[in-house]
């Protein structure tokens, strides 16, 4: 696992080999007051990674080398303390899912709209504070250990009652996102439904 090391705020790292891209996104985020730096390789990325946390991450799912799952594997995503988006095109979403199953926290399809990315990091950055003070927190119960950390920030969305909609919205990610986790969820819990995953929860109980 690389290891964790002080964060440097309102900074995004831009990992793509493609330079129009990296252009493109530097401009969108810096307009808007980040600091963006670009890496067109996944091993420059990991270099990095080792001394330095940027505030999120954006990585391309189709690279020359290492591929964006590669990374997420090496990188040990679940546990690495700044989010990453994968950037997808349209046709790559069952590979955006497997990546989030990996542990990226979201992904971007391209062609991107400039506005709906930077309303999707300040999102992600809102809802990151709020997991620092330690909202949405869940008890223990069986199986727990089965989840990754984000998979258990959903679950104690989902057992408040939270929508796709609402909990994605908590939480900085898309709805889609929340109902990839929420499968993988009652899958490791064994849950048949919604109803089922909340008995467990509260009560430690499978129906």
């Amino acid at each position: 696992m690389i290891g964790r090391t002080q964060k440097t705020e309102q900074t995004i790292w831009v990992v793509d080999d493609e330079p129009a891209v990296r252009d493109a996104l530097s401009v969108v985020f810096e307009m808007e007051g980040f600091s963006v730096t670009g890496y067109e390789s996944g091993d420059a990325f990991l270099e990095a990674a080792r001394t330095q946390t940027p505030s999120c991450v954006f990585l391309d799912v189709h690279m020359p080398g290492r591929s964006g799952l590669d990374i997420l594997k090496t990188l040990n995503a679940d546990h690495w303390p700044a989010p990453i988006f994968i950037i997808s095109g349209q046709g790559d979403i069952p590979m955006a899912v497997t990546a989030i199953k990996y542990g990226a926290f979201d992904f971007i399809e391209k062609p991107f709209d400039a506005g709906q990315i930077v309303d999707r990091v300040r999102e992600t950055l809102a809802a990151q504070a709020r997991r620092a003070d330690g909202h949405g927190a869940v008890a223990d119960f069986p199986g727990r250990e089965l989840l990754t950390p984000r998979e258990i920030e959903v679950l104690g969305q989902i057992t408040a009652g939270a929508s796709n909609k609402e909990a994605g919205r908590h939480l900085g990610i898309s709805p889609r996102t929340i109902e990839v986790h929420r499968a993988r969820i009652m899958e490791k819990l064994g849950a048949r439904n919604a109803a089922d995953l909340v008995r467990i929860v509260l009560t430690g109980e499978h129906g």
